[in-house]
């Protein structure tokens, strides 16, 4: 008889031959410009699953429609950097930008027009023409290191502009200040290294070293003063190939010479197809069967979900910590680039099944950031704090990673810390505790802005503190998080049926307008309205249900939410992030993200089998204004991927996972050394409804199913039909 792990192992190879994925290169299915347009604030360029190292062209470097520095529609760019963040609602890297071009001419400004027919990309490789210069740029990455291929299609004059200025900022006149301190050396004809510092979303070090493939001829600072931007130059034949390599570090540009080494020896074409390789592994960890348009909207969603965090650890694993001291991971890798308000609703459990071990090193890196400061992050970008949104999400996290045992059992202790200290002794500018809690919520009259979202994003944070202290055998604990997780409650107006600013004296704030839309910085709510946030008690439907009266108003109030005119606006400032509108319901932002699901509580699970299908149809399409919102680091994508599975984490630290409706006849996911197999029988446009589920051949009663039963693999089955029913 075959062992359990050889024979999960043999069955999943079946299985992937049945899906005719067999030996397929799987990124042909990624398409890298979804959402480099629109409010997807993608980029297209060259990294690998988890990489440092992010070269992609960018079209211009301020304003937040620049987040990524790149928009598809652009017809010229400025240049190739080193670093950028994918689908964020705020802009920062964009670091070592170089521009090659020919001729002996001085330009005011350095643009190069693209040949958009030429432009292609895919998981680890891009590529464009540069008409008017006659060179032809190819890019892909290592880890930690940049590699560029240049080849000149005319002989003459050649140059390289390194602008070690540039950088992805808010408004175009901090481009020339946002530059702390900066040092170029030219070591020889063939070598630069230096570092940047900077201040922008947060203040960080980037050090680097520039291996030339052929010797430059000459060099020259623009700027004698500063020497921030530098020109080197060459003398090119017809045809000849010019490739340059980056390596970047937060520690030392030693540090950064040493992570060269990970292409060192290894030409442009084999570095393109490990990277290749690298990413196909993480993309067959699922495997559909679908249309082609389908593989690509799933396999562009895992693509996506997989670019962030960002490993900064060095190779020999050091790196420079919230307090820019240097430290040492014992296993290489710390985790940056968390966008905690977005990905601990589904990227992080997402995470938990395809990838548990990269979770597990997300949450040490947490932690470690914890020991670092005082304080668990909020949003974390190149290993620093910049404080952005709202809740402290870290607590989710650590807490799912507590039950679904990927902490260790002497590092329990050290996270509970971490997390009560987090939520009751470290107020900081967005929270005071001691105000949260004589009040049971936080006043609208004290707390000017986001009074409504803070207080909701929190009770869920409380909600899981108090889990994982019932856990630990902390009574007091339990009690005192219990009683903080149902602060939702007085906020909940029975007059409107929706959460409502609320006054020290227990007022209601007057006048309401319930789809006034608050931007960042502006009104009660966070980058939404009351009709979006009432529905923000993660951990406790059922207690809001009870709220609204019971299941059937409450079924209703989420009819009206998706049928109500899909207009929204403010009164000050400008409006963010709030699209993909249903009725009310914002898909293009993260709050909205478990609503769909919220009609199995109501018992209506036909409603969401409607509506899931309509979002996953609807709001993600493969074309560059694809993405109905900002990817916010792969949480937009998470939705797709587990959604189109047919299952979705309401209550992200639970460990369970609210059935919905299957978007595939078929899927295998390998869930460590086991599989998964999810089949929809008689799936069609009209079959829609889930007429019955059968979890390893046997009938099953719940639209819920437990990480537990996932990661034990088998086959989950939905059979599909015409009715509405339910099958409790």
């Amino acid at each position: 008889m075959l062992h359990n792990s050889l024979f999960s192992k043999c069955l999943f190879l079946l299985l992937i031959c049945g899906l005719g994925l067999q030996a397929q290169d799987l990124t042909r299915y990624v398409n890298p410009f979804v959402g480099t347009s629109g409010d997807g604030h993608t980029f297209p360029g060259a990294t690998i699953p988890f990489g440092l190292v992010q070269l992609s062209p960018e079209t211009n470097n301020y304003s937040w429609q620049y987040s990524s520095g790149y928009r598809y529609e652009d017809s010229a760019i400025i240049g190739f950097a080193h670093t950028h963040l994918n689908g964020t609602g705020w802009m920062d890297l964009g670091d070592v930008l170089m521009l090659p071009y020919t001729g002996n001419r001085v330009k005011e400004t350095y643009r190069s027009r693209i040949d958009k027919k030429s432009e292609k990309a895919t998981a680890g490789y891009y590529t464009v023409n540069l008409p008017d210069e006659g060179i032809k740029v190819e890019l892909t990455a290592t880890h930690r290191t940049g590699v560029q291929r240049y080849t000149f299609t005319k002989g003459g004059e050649s140059h390289i502009l390194l602008d070690f200025q540039s950088g992805l900022v808010s408004d175009a006149d901090s481009i020339n200040t946002h530059v702390l301190d900066a040092k170029i050396t030219v070591e020889n004809n063939t070598v630069i290294s230096g570092y940047t510092h900077t201040k922008n979303w947060v203040e960080k070090k980037i050090f680097f070293v520039i291996e030339f493939s052929k010797p430059f001829v000459r060099s020259e600072f623009l700027d004698e003063d500063t020497k921030r931007k530098l020109i080197v130059g060459y003398t090119t034949q017809t045809g000849e190939v010019i490739e340059i390599r980056v390596a970047i570090s937060s520690v030392s540009i030693e540090g950064a010479r040493q992570n060269l080494s990970e292409s060192k020896g290894k030409s442009f074409e084999t570095v393109k197809t490990e990277a290749r390789d690298a990413w196909n592994t993480y993309l067959s960890k699922i495997t559909i069967k679908g249309s082609k348009e389908q593989k690509i909207n799933f396999y562009t969603s895992m693509y996506h979900l997989f670019i962030q965090p960002n490993n900064m650890a060095d190779t020999d694993g050091r790196y420079t910590g919230a307090d820019d001291k240097v430290h040492q991971s014992a296993n290489k890798a710390y985790y940056t680039t968390l966008s905690i308000w977005d990905t601990y609703r589904a990227a992080h459990p997402l995470y938990t099944i395809i990838s548990p071990e990269k979770d597990r090193d997300m949450v040490y890196s947490i932690l470690d950031h914890y020991d670092a400061v005082g304080m668990l992050p909020i949003w974390t970008l190149w290993g620093k704090e910049n404080y952005t949104m709202i809740g402290n999400h870290a607590v989710p996290i650590i807490v799912d990673a507590y039950f679904k045992g990927l902490l260790k059992q002497e590092d329990t202790e050290r996270a509970y810390h971490a997390i009560k200290q987090s939520l009751t002794k470290n107020s900081w500018h967005k929270y005071d505790w001691s105000l949260y809690d004589q009040y049971g919520y936080l006043p609208a009259d004290t707390v000017t802005n986001e009074a409504v979202s803070r207080t909701l994003e929190s009770t869920t944070d409380d909600w899981c503190a108090a889990q994982m202290a019932k856990s630990l055998g902390k009574e007091a604990d339990y009690q005192f998080f219990s009683k903080r997780a149902n602060y939702y409650k007085n906020l909940y107006d029975p007059s409107t049926k929706l959460m409502r600013p609320k006054k020290m004296n227990g007022e209601w704030v007057s006048p309401f307008d319930p789809i006034e839309v608050s931007p960042p910085g502006y009104g009660d709510y966070t980058e939404g309205n009351a009709w979006q946030y009432t529905w923000h008690v993660q951990h406790d439907i059922e207690g809001l249900i009870e709220l609204m009266g019971g299941k059937q108003p409450f079924m209703l109030k989420l009819d009206t939410l998706f049928t109500l005119d899909p207009k929204v606006y403010a009164k000050t400032g400008p409006v963010f992030d709030v699209a993909g509108l249903i009725g009310q319901y914002a898909h293009g932002n993260e709050p909205s993200h478990h609503v769909a699901y919220l009609y199995n509580y109501a018992g209506a699970p036909w409603k969401t089998q409607e509506m899931i299908p309509r979002i996953l149809k609807t709001q993600y399409l493969n074309k560059p204004d694809g993405l109905s919102g900002n990817d916010d680091c792969g949480q937009m994508s998470a939705w797709y991927i587990l959604s189109s599975l047919g299952f979705y984490p309401v209550n992200p630290a639970s460990g369970i996972f609210d059935i919905g409706a299957p978007f595939f006849k078929r899927a295998a996911v390998k869930v460590g050394d086991n599989v998964l197999t999810v089949q929809a029988k008689k799936l069609s446009n009209k079959n829609k409804y889930i007429q019955a589920i059968k979890l390893n051949g046997k009938p099953y009663h719940s639209y819920q199913i437990n990480y537990s039963d996932i990661m034990k693999g088998g086959t989950l089955q939905f059979i599909m039909g015409k009715e509405k029913r339910s099958i409790k």
